[in-house]
């Protein structure tokens, strides 16, 4: 059965979406922007600083799920920039440990409100 994810610690959904959803053993996040709790857009900062910022939403979103970065399985991130690639990878390694989840990197050609990156990812319980 599906449930709904929804917490103060990331950003709320701003449209038909839900922070996540989850089954009994499954969470799957909608991607997060470098967008604080409080609504503050962090479109003008450094793409290290937006992939932070991302992947603190998305552990938030999963904590209240009951569930970790460690128990991420994959992870896609779209970027608005692909040349910003190495700049991501380096900040976003801080967030996994010896044994990573499955990643796709795609550059596109624009992502929400101007930011340089959006993540998501699926979790297991």
């Amino acid at each position: 059965m599906k449930r709904i994810v929804s917490t103060d610690a990331a950003p709320a959904a701003v449209g038909a979406y839900s922070q996540a959803t989850e089954t009994d053993d499954l969470v799957f996040t909608a991607g997060q922007i470098p967008m604080t709790p409080d609504g503050d857009l962090l479109d003008e900062a450094d793409i290290d600083v937006q992939t932070q910022q991302s992947l603190e939403n998305v552990a938030a979103i999963l904590e209240e799920a009951g569930a970790s970065m460690a128990d991420v399985l994959k992870v896609t991130v779209y970027l608005d920039d692909i040349d910003d690639f190495d700049a991501m990878n380096d900040t976003y390694e801080e967030f996994f440990d010896d044994e990573p989840p499955a990643r796709s990197a795609v550059g596109v050609d624009a992502l929400p409100k101007g930011v340089g990156v959006e993540i998501e990812a699926v979790a297991t319980k």
